[in-house]
C-alpha cells in the first residue's frame, strides 16, 4: 500500500462471481494533469484463463505483461497444463520483488478460473492478498464505496459485470485521472471473453 501515490492515473476493479471473476478499467492515460490517451488498455490475457489488470506506469505494466505471457508459455509446455491463478499471482509476486530497487510502478489484479474463480491483488513490492473484490488507481477509495455497499459471495457474472460497471463509472464521475470508456472482461470455465463497447454502453445506460 505504501506505493499508492505513485499509482495514478486510472481505476481497476476485480470481482469474484460465483461463476467467474470480472475484471474492469477506465480507458484514460494521464501525465500529471494531461490526459494522454483515451484508448489504453489496461486488462491483459495472460493465458486461456488467466487475466491481469494493472494501474500504474503504462511501460511498465506492458513490460511485466510480456514477462508473465512468456513464463506462461514455458509453463504449460514444459507441464502439459496451465499455470493456475494462484501460481501466476506468485510468479508476479516474485517479479515484483526481486525489483524492489527498480520497481515496476504498477499495482495489479490477478484474476483467473481454475476449478474454482480466484482474484489476487499484488502491489508493487511484491505482497499479495487474495480477495473477493478489490479497486486499485486513483479512483479505488469511490469504486470501494460501491463495492463495499453491493457485493455478495452469491453474485453471478451477469450482476458482477454490472456491479464492477458501476463501480468504474462511479470513480469517472468523481476522479479527474479516470474516464474515457469502461473496458470489462469476463473470465470462466469458458475461457476469456472482453465485452464489446456497445455491451457495457447498454449496461450503463440501465444504471
Amino acid at each position: 500500500m505504501w506505493a499508492l501515490d505513485k499509482i495514478k492515473g486510472t481505476t481497476t476493479v476485480g470481482i469474484v462471481c460465483s461463476d467467474g471473476v470480472v475484471l474492469a478499467a477506465d480507458r484514460r492515460a494521464s501525465l500529471g494533469n494531461m490526459v494522454i490517451s483515451r484508448e489504453v488498455t489496461k486488462i491483459f490475457q495472460v493465458d486461456d484463463h488467466l487475466v491481469l489488470a494493472g494501474a500504474g506506469s503504462v511501460g511498465d505494466i506492458l513490460s511485466l505483461v510480456r514477462v508473465l505471457r512468456a513464463q506462461a508459455r514455458l509453463y504449460k509446455a514444459k507441464v502439459g497444463k496451465e499455470m493456475s491463478t494462484k501460481a501466476l499471482a506468485t510468479l508476479t509476486s516474485n517479479v515484483l520483488s526481486g525489483r524492489r530497487y527498480f520497481p515496476y510502478f504498477g499495482w495489479f489484479l490477478i484474476g483467473g478460473y481454475d476449478e474454482n474463480p480466484k482474484l489476487y491483488s499484488i502491489d508493487m513490492a511484491g505482497g499479495i492478498t487474495e480477495d473477493k473484490y478489490v479497486s486499485a488507481g486513483s479512483g479505488m477509495e469511490f469504486a470501494y464505496s460501491v463495492l463495499d455497499n453491493e457485493y455478495n459471495e452469491k453474485i453471478t457474472l451477469k450482476k458482477g459485470v454490472k456491479l464492477a460497471i458501476k463501480a468504474i463509472n462511479t470513480a469517472i464521475k468523481r476522479d479527474v485521472f479516470t474516464g474515457d470508456g469502461i473496458m470489462v472482461v469476463i473470465i470462466s470455465k469458458e475461457g476469456y471473453k472482453e465485452l464489446s463497447k456497445e455491451e457495457v454502453e447498454k449496461i450503463l445506460k440501465k444504471l
